[in-house]
Order: C-alpha cells, then structure tokens, then sequence
C-alpha cells in the first residue's frame, strides 16, 4: 500500500464518553498513517473519556459536535465500540441521520464491537452481512442482520469486526473499503 493512500480522504470518527480505547485510537492511526484526515465527532464539545474495558484511560479531543457535523463534509465513517459509548451514541438523533446519510449514499462505514447498535437504532442493518461482539448477536438478529462470527466481515460499503483483539485485520480491511470507494467517488486513478 502506498504511504499516501487515502490522502484528501475525510473520515467522521461518531463517539462519546467510555468508548472502547482501542477500537477509536488504533484504527485512527492506521487512518492517519494512510493520509487520511480524521475527525472525532461527540454530542459535546471539549473531551471524551476513553476506557480499557471498565477502567478509564486517556481522554481524546472532540474535533466537532454532532450538531456541527455535515455528513456531505465527509468521505467515511469510524464507529468505534464500549458499550456505554455505544449506548448513548445510539440513542442521538443526529448520529442516527449522520448514518442513514452515508449509508443512502453508498459512503462507506467501518464499525467495529458494540458500535453496531447505532446501525440497529438508525434501522440500516436489515439485509445486510455483519459481524460485532458476541453480546449484541441477537440484536443485529432481530433488526434483520445475518451474523457471523468472524474476525472482519464486509458487506457492500460497511465492514465490521467483533473487539480489539480484531484491530489488524479490521483495520486491513477498513482501508482497502475506504480507499476503492475514495476511488469511486473521486475518479482516483
């Protein structure tokens, strides 16, 4: 892969308080390492508090509010997972639409554990192949996924991965989704 690959590229990263450390921070690197410029979207403005599983980590900076943040400004999106994150994220409204946009647009989305409960909230995954934590199966289930346990799963313009532990392969795959539909989009040769 070239150094540059997704240079120009702009990718919303959805969270709030008590994601998932590994599941925002690492796949935001392999982003910027890439050369796409990333963006930590929250409901507030200042910080949101990462954890390691229960215990809290380092805060990161929200770059923009969800309020503020224009789906169209946008070529990805990154939905990270924790479970209180991914709990609150999805009951927003503006989080939901941010999605819905992307999706109705074919834009592509990587999510990754418990970050798939704001694609059940927003009613997207009906139809569509995925993969998440264990623990959220019988949601993607019941809103009408089909769920397979695999390290990373893609599906049209989503990919998604089950937990940390799935990082290297996820974010293999979050970028080569990232960049054919940069290609696409962009008429990038």
């Amino acid at each position: 892969m070239s150094e540059n690959k997704l240079e120009g590229l702009r990718v919303a990263i959805l969270a709030t308080n008590l994601f998932e450390e590994a599941e925002l921070v690492e796949p935001r690197k392999a982003l910027q390492e890439a050369g796409a410029r990333t963006f930590v979207i929250a409901p507030k403005s200042g910080e949101i508090q990462a954890v390691q599983h229960d215990t809290k980590t380092q805060k990161v900076t929200v770059d923009m509010t969800l309020d503020r943040a224009k789906p169209e400004e946008f070529d990805a999106v990154l939905l990270p997972g924790g479970a209180m994150n991914a709990d609150a994220l999805r009951m927003e409204k503006k989080a939901q639409e941010f999605v819905k946009t992307f999706d109705r647009e074919g834009k592509p989305i990587a999510v990754i554990c418990h970050g798939s409960w704001l694609l059940v909230s927003a009613g997207l995954v009906k139809g569509r192949h995925m993969t998440s934590y264990y623990t959220i199966q019988d949601d993607l289930k019941n809103a009408g996924a089909t769920w397979n346990d695999e390290v990373s799963v893609r599906d049209r313009n989503w990919v998604s991965s089950r937990k940390p532990d799935d990082i290297p392969q996820f974010n293999k795959n979050m970028i080569e989704l990232f960049f054919e539909a940069w290609q696409k989009f962009h008429k990038v040769a």
